[in-house]
């Protein structure tokens, strides 16, 4: 599967991404004039934050993913889309979790993701998100995936909550959409491996919500338990 996907070395991501990263900022001056130079949420300048962003996506899609920086009252777009895929870094409770989402990604989860981030602009608790969210799909507002399709988090300075709650690298990874999938349904049990995260070639994240998503590491750090 590595080398099918293309597996973005660090170094490779270094050079194409940076340099696509000042393209973008010398294209949209007006939008990035209108965003904060520096993250109120991680102490980044943009030029990082796009850079981060676009680590996610394989090397073929990021050149016409649109993107996503964040702002005072949450995200803006820097720039239009021509594939389908968005392409922003999101940074929930402190964790570094740079997304590229496809066409389908985009159409349902991109909402959903942006408007967590306007209520966390607003000072809401992690609870009132959640209900609010929880709402949202009650009403219609937020849909699941209606299709198969993949988030691409092929970034290699991914740093997530595990199962214990520390913030940890994680490996470059392609998430597949599975609502309301457990797992316990993929043969995964509660076995956790020296990074806290749970044991298996394959895991579920969002375990039996409408988010749930199958994870499928695409390489790993030295020590890391899949």
């Amino acid at each position: 599967m590595t080398s099918r996907l293309g597996y973005i070395t660090r170094s490779a991501i270094g050079v194409a991404v940076l340099g696509f990263a000042a393209q973008l900022m010398a294209s949209a001056p007006a939008v990035a004039q209108s965003t904060p130079a520096v993250s109120p949420l991680l102490q980044i300048d943009q030029q990082r934050e796009i850079a981060l962003a676009l680590s996610a996506c394989p090397a073929a899609v990021a050149p016409k993913a649109a993107v996503y920086v964040r702002g005072q009252s949450g995200y803006v777009k820097l720039r239009e889309g021509e594939n389908g895929f968005t392409a922003l870094l999101t940074t929930p409770a402190g964790q570094i979790a740079p997304l590229c989402m496809d066409a389908e990604g985009t159409r349902v989860v991109l909402p959903r993701v942006l408007k967590q981030a306007e209520l966390r602009a607003q000072g809401k608790s992690p609870d009132e998100i959640k209900r609010a969210i929880a709402d949202g799909y009650a009403k219609g507002v937020f849909q699941p995936p209606s299709r198969p399709g993949v988030n691409y988090m092929l970034s290699p300075e991914n740093r997530l909550l595990n199962e214990k709650g520390e913030i940890v690298p994680f490996p470059p990874h392609v998430m597949v959409y599975a609502p309301y999938l457990t797992n316990a349904e993929i043969g995964v049990g509660h076995e956790l491996g020296p990074d806290g995260n749970l044991m298996g070639p394959a895991t579920v994240f969002a375990e039996g919500t409408p988010e749930a998503l199958i994870i499928i590491p695409i390489g790993a750090p030295a020590g890391h338990s899949h």
